[in-house]
């Protein structure tokens, strides 16, 4: 792609996130995830090929849906009570439309049927952005107006998510769909604590976002999109391979890594809420989705391919892509579980 098209694209990009954060008028949010959609379609269809075409002709009709479903909901707010501010939702009809607009927006359960299909379609770079970026604006708009929507329908997504993400990953062997189910089990997890702490919302976020970048680079250096294909990765790279395990692991929420901080502060956040049912409900999730991490990295560290001689081949490893925000990526994923009491202050 020319370099001035995708530098344009990309601050496209950043400017509609920008704009739906910086906004409280709904027109304004509408606007802002309207230039985002636009933006991101021309990356997802760089490569003329009919798989990513069809994952963007999906892409572009949920989001066309969801965008007019807001703007629907915030027209008959307005209509109603006279106010056009993210903060002033009185009609609940209006109030459960925009959540479930948003909901199928960042893909969570039920309206995640699209996040699979499309990420399938796409190279792991598009994949990245749309797997953490594009899930910042509508998080956003979700935060901001979190008070307004009942505490139930909350519990009931972030529930669903969680089980939906477990349950769809365990049967797969593309790697980009085992992503997309884990990124809807993670959206699941900042839903769930959003009414009684958003600050951990923010929190599982931020660790969402490194620890999926970190997966996405690593099979982007590795060139691997199926299962199998990662049994050949240890011979190219066996740092790597170790790495990437421990990124998969801390993707499952296990200690001592990352990923088990934010999982651990939303259960102890959820019983001191007097919810010990759903924080149970939610732990057995987190050990569905742990199952088929564990998969990846029983295929990635024990399993030798038919076809690859035991020993390093270093013609293998020769690669032209940029490592830094791999290894950047990678060192956050691993070990930022020791400053949680700093972020507990």
């Amino acid at each position: 792609m020319n370099p001035y098209v995708l530098t344009t694209l990309l601050s496209s990009l950043g400017l509609g996130t920008t704009l739906t954060f910086a906004s409280s008028h709904w027109l304004l949010a509408w606007m802002g995830l309207e230039i985002n959609t636009l933006a991101i379609i021309p990356l997802m269809t760089q490569h003329h090929h009919p798989r990513a075409v069809e994952a963007t002709t999906k892409y572009f009709l949920t989001q066309a849906t969801a965008a007019a479903m807001i703007l629907f909901a915030s027209t008959t707010n307005a209509w109603i009570s006279g106010e056009w501010y993210m903060t002033s939702m009185s009609n609940p009809i209006a109030t459960a439309m925009i959540l479930a607009a948003l909901a199928l927006k960042i893909g969570l359960a039920p309206m995640h049927f699209w996040m699979p299909e499309v990420l399938q379609g796409l190279d792991l770079s598009t994949g990245l952005i749309l797997a953490t970026w594009q899930k910042l604006a509508p998080l956003a708009l979700i935060i901001q107006t979190a008070p307004a929507f009942h505490p139930l329908l909350l519990t009931t997504l972030g529930l669903m998510s969680a089980l939906v993400g477990g349950w769809g990953g365990l049967n797969q062997t593309q790697l980009r769909k085992v992503l997309a189910y884990s990124s809807i089990a993670h959206m699941g997890w900042m839903i769930i604590v959003l009414q009684h702490a958003p600050q951990l919302t923010l929190l599982t976020l931020l660790t969402y976002i490194l620890m999926t970048s970190a997966a996405f680079l690593t099979l982007k250096l590795s060139y691997a999109t199926k299962i199998s294909t990662l049994a050949t990765t240890w011979s190219k790279s066996p740092l790597l391979t170790a790495t990437t395990l421990l990124v998969l692991l801390s993707l499952g929420g296990l200690p001592p890594l990352t990923g088990f901080m934010p999982k651990w502060l939303i259960l102890q956040e959820m019983v001191k809420q007097d919810l010990p049912l759903t924080a149970t409900v939610m732990a057995l999730t987190a050990l569905i989705s742990l199952y088929f991490y564990l998969r990846l990295c029983y295929t990635m560290t024990l399993t030798i391919s038919p076809n690859t001689i035991t020993s390093t081949t270093p013609w293998g490893t020769q690669t032209n892509q940029a490592s830094t925000p791999l290894a950047l990526s990678t060192v956050l994923a691993l070990g930022l579980l020791p400053i949680t009491p700093t972020i507990m202050m």
